[in-house]
């Protein structure tokens, strides 16, 4: 049996479909797996054992439909469900399986606040799409393999020990699913470990800022220095991780590494939390509830629609604070 596997983006939901590439393979061993992303994602399932072939488009599937059509699949596995997956399933006409998007119900969440999502986690979803095939749950994490050429070695790279610092991812796509400046500072005024700043080019100067507010500190900024997977070997060295709702909070639960998530505009019943089947106390999730703007999009903005940011301004500090001295003291 041979099938396609299709995710195009983000970063977080490519990660989120490594336990169903490794629940394929290891409960189908013969299957042959191949998948399609976009170009900038490739790193993300290059490595994966479990996976036989990568393709990957900058921005039309026709890049590589030709090439596709030659495979001769068995079946099309549709992990992204969108206008583009749905023209792919055209072209290459051969029999696909998919998971409940709930399209609706996240708008309803989103435009009415009425709350008709099931408690149900998109991992648990996606795993709908191939309930036909006989795979099931095997209920481990996802997955994200990084290459001995990308491993870091933080003592001499960072002047840091492993499993002695909180990693901070500080980055995300869209600015109000980020903890901004004044509630980081609130929350790394009173710690005294190593942090880490993890994040890509464009949170560079954000770090910086952050550091020079804090010069008697061990703060450290990993930001624009590092490869994705670089960054995930940093998270995989760290005690703890603090992150907005973003990518690199699905590959550090990949590791199993503690983690306390803070939450903007997005929320989490909207089944993208962070995956710890079989930990469930290793994380945690703050968000400012009962706010009648939340959730203002499944996905963010660029600034706060009301303007007061009342999401990140109005976090319980005194509760994350706590989380954080949790995980990095046990």
């Amino acid at each position: 049996m041979k099938v396609l596997i299709v995710r195009f983006s983000s970063i977080g939901d490519v990660v989120l479909t490594t336990p169903i590439i490794r629940a394929l393979k290891k409960q189908i061993p013969s299957i042959e797996i191949h998948y399609i992303t976009k170009e900038h994602n490739k790193v993300i399932v290059e490595n994966n054992p479990f996976i036989n072939q990568v393709f990957t488009i900058q921005k039309s599937i026709a890049e590589c439909v030709d090439k596709l059509k030659a495979q001769g699949y068995d079946y099309l596995i549709d992990l992204h469900k969108n206008t583009r997956t749905l023209s792919l399933k055209k072209q290459l006409a051969v029999p696909y399986l998919t998971f409940p998007k709930l399209n609706i119900e996240k708008w309803l969440l989103v435009n009415f606040k009425w709350n008709r999502m099931p408690d149900i986690h998109i991992v648990d979803r996606y795993f709908k799409a191939v309930e036909t095939l006989g795979v099931k749950n095997d209920l481990l994490p996802c997955d994200y393999f990084i290459s001995e050429k990308e491993q870091v070695q933080t003592e001499t790279m960072l002047n840091v020990q492993p499993k002695s610092y909180l990693a901070i991812a500080i980055g995300a796509q869209f600015s109000t699913k980020r903890m901004n400046f004044e509630l980081l500072e609130k929350i790394i005024d009173p710690l005294t470990f190593p942090i880490v700043l993890v994040g890509g080019p464009t949170d560079a100067n954000f770090a910086h800022k952050l550091i020079q507010r804090f010069p008697e500190k061990q703060l450290i900024s990993a930001c624009g220095n590092y490869s994705l997977s670089q960054s995930a070997s940093i998270i995989q060295q760290a005690k703890a991780i603090l992150t907005n709702d973003t990518g690199l909070m699905h590959i550090a639960s990949c590791f199993e590494i503690p983690t306390i998530s803070v939450w903007g505009n997005t929320v989490p019943v909207l089944g993208m939390y962070p995956y710890f089947p079989r930990l469930k106390n290793a994380f945690s999730m703050h968000e400012v509830e009962n706010l009648k703007c939340r959730p203002c999009s499944k996905i963010g903005f660029q600034q706060c629609p009301k303007k007061h940011f009342s999401c990140m301004n109005n976090q319980n500090v005194g509760k994350i604070l706590a989380s954080i001295e949790e995980k990095m003291n046990a």
